[in-house]
């Protein structure tokens, strides 16, 4: 009975938080949305006010009645202005942002002051903090929060928590904001092994086939892209020329990033190393395209087209999270057909 208790009672209290605050990604504190409760200090200044009234009863001492009844307008004093701290402010999720498996993810909000300054605030959310100092009234000022990420896909904080213990930290106000937009997380880069893609002028043929043994091909100059299985090695040794022979059986073109080129390689495996493969080909300002069960990513270059392909990788097989669901630390559910459930590889290197 006591395991159930404990099992439902914490599900009964997030389910209540959740009706009492709807995902937003705007959001206006009010005395609907704001919690208090006394802060370890609090409670004992309580205690404190408790046995001071009860030696002035027992006494009958006017000067123990004096400071007990000051002490407590004091408490009550602040117990109003901790929650006027807060009440009034507005908090915006500017923008949800993007980065790597393994690294923290910013989200970006801002906090808007109502008639009322707010001082000292502090915004967290998954083990990470942030001090707010002061927002004058009427103005807004722009918070960067760190997200841990573990997974690649979609990211989304269940609840981001903001709180005031001003003035005496006697009190502490807070509430949560549970946001709607998603941050993107891309696979974590793992170097790539030298492979030869089967895609040709962004058709993928049957299969790709080796270059050795073939002796009829061309030979040009080597380029920025170019595989170093192409490279005419011996004769770069004997007369330092980068020369690259161009197969007419291999069909492959060395400008397309292929999912498919990695045959016998797990899923999240692939997905890292194609993002290693995006990087380094952005680094070097080659012309590139990017080849995905279902999706086809024409040759492009620079940092636009890089970002890109990057978010292509990040959210394939990956839903959207919905209004109701939780994507803590990078959504990992899988709906292709051609995904293995449960797939960890990737993310644990």
């Amino acid at each position: 009975m006591s395991r159930l208790i404990r099992i439902r009672f914490p599900n009964w209290i997030k389910s209540w938080i959740n009706r009492r605050i709807p995902r937003a990604d705007v959001q206006m504190l009010t005395q609907r949305n704001l919690f208090i409760l006394p802060t370890a200090a609090g409670v004992v200044f309580g205690l404190l006010l408790l046995i001071m009234l009860l030696t002035g009863i027992n006494y009958q001492n006017s000067l123990i009645y004096l400071v007990t009844f000051l002490l407590g307008a004091v408490f009550v004093g602040a117990m109003h202005q901790t929650h006027r701290n807060l009440s009034g402010l507005e908090l915006t999720l500017v923008q949800a942002g993007e980065g790597f498996a393994g690294d923290d993810v910013v989200f970006r909000l801002r906090v808007a002051a109502g008639e009322d300054d707010a001082i000292a605030l502090t915004l967290s959310g998954d083990e990470r903090e942030v001090p707010v100092a002061h927002v004058p009234a009427g103005q807004s000022k722009d918070v960067s929060l760190p997200v841990p990420s573990v997974f690649r896909g979609y990211l989304r904080p269940d609840r981001i928590r903001i709180e005031t213990r001003f003035p005496f930290g006697l009190l502490k106000a807070w509430t949560w904001m549970r946001p709607v937009a998603s941050a993107v997380v891309f696979p974590r880069p793992i170097a790539a092994p030298e492979v030869i893609s089967a895609v040709d002028d962004g058709e993928q043929t049957a299969s790709s086939r080796s270059p050795e043994g073939n002796d009829h091909a061309e030979l040009r100059s080597w380029r920025d892209g170019d595989m170093s299985q192409r490279v005419m090695w011996k004769r770069f040794a004997r007369s330092g020329q980068m020369v690259v022979a161009d197969w007419e059986a291999d069909k492959g073109s060395p400008h397309w990033l292929d999912f498919n080129a990695f045959a016998g390689t797990d899923h999240e495996l692939r997905l890292n190393y194609l993002s290693w493969l995006v990087l380094e080909r952005s680094k070097s300002g080659a012309r590139f395209g990017l080849n995905l069960p279902g999706q086809v990513i024409d040759p492009d270059s620079g940092l636009a087209h890089a970002t890109r392909c990057l978010r292509a990788l990040a959210v394939w097989g990956e839903e959207k999270p919905r209004d109701t669901a939780v994507a803590q630390h990078g959504s990992r559910k899988h709906t292709d057909i051609h995904k293995p459930e449960g797939s960890r590889v990737g993310a644990q290197l």
